[in-house]
């Protein structure tokens, strides 16, 4: 059996550890197995640059951070657009799977790796998908690889703006990975102690923000701590569609809320406020222990799928229990926080606001 396998869009702990209990599997119950690792994602897979794996070469991964294969992102609206040789991406992803006479391609990755999978699947290549993200957004699974990691770095990050923010009687506003949706900052956020949520799921009334900061200091409170996941937006800007608001953003100079949000504190209160952007160390580093051990369930769960020739899923997590999922059920989906989740029902049971105008709150 030949097999090929990628790891697409943005890294994240995990991605190794994955990879070995996949090859420790198939190495152990597939007759003549040949692994293909395509280099950088699909990109390997569409310009054919690869490298012959052996078993020995995914010894030592489980604590790797990164992914030995490297990653590289492709945007799945450019997938089937032609070039001037009326060939697309997918034409040439393709043509290199039938070349090399794949019998499967395992492709590790995000919402838009999922996509891609699925558009490959329906063009007749034999799939299976594994889920990578730190954001936790791909339907259908409880949890994704590489969550877990990037929240206990995220929550460390967190819980040391508090000695900081004590000691000069700030308002800090941390900023967390999250284009799209807020789990990795509703999960540090609260287990990092911060006083308000803010994420895209939720738009944020910038008076609320205000008067809540207000009402800690009056109450006592000597700093207050805001976690707000990058893709935050307030109740205006939610009402604009994706290209305004970017454009809005590029002409005040702005990539995220974060900044010119801070700026809105301390003029209102007076009070010296202060942003940290933790960025790529989300995405570093080794998987923590629970990544390790559903790395190893998800990894060694895609080998068994590719023994039994089960093509066209992707390995999901649900109910505490390894499954999977079509990948034409789930690609193009996004798991977004439901704003009545119980996460957030209990961060705002312990006093924790997201920021909601009064007549929002539930």
């Amino acid at each position: 059996m030949k097999i090929g396998i990628l790891t697409s869009g943005g890294d994240c702990p995990g991605l190794n550890a994955v990879m070995r209990a996949f090859a420790k599997y198939v190495c152990s119950h597939i007759e003549d197995v040949k692994i293909i690792g395509f280099l950088n994602g699909y990109t390997g897979l569409i310009e054919r640059e690869y490298e012959i794996l052996e078993e020995k070469d995914f010894e030592n991964l489980l604590l790797a951070g990164g992914t030995m294969l490297g990653s590289k992102r492709q945007p799945f609206k450019q997938i089937t657009v032609s070039d001037g040789n009326n060939r697309s991406k997918l034409d040439k992803m393709k043509e290199t799977y039938e070349k090399l006479g794949l019998d499967c391609l395992v492709t590790l990755g995000g919402a838009g790796t999922h996509k891609t999978a699925a558009l490959l699947a329906s063009e007749g290549c034999k799939v299976i998908g594994l889920p990578k993200t730190i954001d936790n957004d791909i339907w259908g699974t409880d949890v994704t690889f590489g969550f877990s990691s990037a929240m206990e770095i995220a929550t460390e990050c967190i819980d040391r703006m508090h000695s900081t923010a004590a000691s000069h009687g700030r308002i800090m506003l941390v900023e967390v990975m999250g284009n799209k949706v807020g789990w990795l900052t509703l999960y540090a956020g609260i287990a990092g102690g911060a006083n308000m949520i803010l994420i895209p799921e939720i738009p944020y009334d910038e008076n609320a923000v205000i008067a809540f900061l207000e009402k800690r200091r009056r109450e006592g409170a000597r700093y207050s701590i805001v976690a707000i996941a990058e893709g935050a937006v307030s109740v205006e800007e939610a009402k604009l569609k994706r290209k305004e608001m970017a454009a809005l953003r590029a002409a005040r100079g702005e990539t995220t809320a974060t900044e010119r949000l801070a700026r809105a504190i301390e003029e209102k209160t007076g009070v010296e406020t202060r942003t940290q952007v933790i960025g790529y160390l989300q995405r570093g580093g080794s998987p923590n222990p629970y990544d390790r051990a559903i790395c190893t369930l998800m990894g060694s769960y895609a080998g068994e799928l590719a023994e039994k020739k089960k093509f066209g899923v992707t390995v999901a997590l649900s109910g505490g229990k390894v499954t999977y999922n079509s990948l034409a059920d789930i690609a193009g989906k996004t798991k977004s926080v439901p704003p009545a989740h119980q996460m957030v029902k209990a961060a705002k049971a312990v006093g924790i606001s997201f920021g909601e105008s009064e007549n929002k709150k539930e």
